[in-house]
This record gives structure tokens, C-alpha cells and sequence, in this order.
């Protein structure tokens, strides 16, 4: 049986915790240039309802998702849902 674990990632968007790799800050210019490369590619999915964005989630599927709220908020839901099983 496969343990699905769901993660709010803010304004009442949820990804699959089982696909994420990263959860970053979107400052630096290699995640960037993430960003963009996922645009192109059509492998971006914003999440941040216009806001700024806080947090990039990366999953194994090479999708990159946008988030308003911080990384660190991100990482504590995804810990407390592990922790939760």
C-alpha cells in the first residue's frame, strides 16, 4: 500500500509530499534559472495567486512549483505529515 502525504503549500494548493526533492528559496540565480527553464518547458505550476514567491518546490517529475509562504513553513508541514503516520 502506498502512503500518500499531502502538504499545504498555501492559499488551498497541496502537493504530493512522496514527489517533492527540494523545497528552496527562489533568491539565488541557479534556482532562477530553474524557474525559468521550467517555464519554457511548460513544467512551471505558480501556486502564489500573484504573490511574491517565497518558497520553489521541486518534485521528481522535474515540475517546479511556486509558493507564496516561506520554505521553512513548507519543510515544518511536510515534517509534521511524516511525523503525523
Amino acid at each position: 500500500m502506498i502512503d500518500i502525504k499531502l502538504i499545504n503549500i498555501g492559499f488551498g494548493n497541496i502537493v504530493s509530499g512522496n514527489r517533492v526533492i527540494a523545497i528552496v528559496s527562489p533568491e539565488s540565480a541557479p534556482i532562477k534559472r530553474i524557474i525559468t527553464e521550467a517555464r519554457d518547458k511548460g513544467q512551471l505550476i505558480d501556486a502564489t495567486y500573484g504573490r511574491r514567491t517565497r518558497a520553489v518546490i521541486i518534485t521528481d517529475s522535474n515540475h517546479v512549483i511556486l509558493s507564496a509562504i516561506q520554505p521553512e513553513t513548507v519543510a515544518n508541514r511536510f515534517i509534521l505529515s511524516k511525523e503525523e503516520s
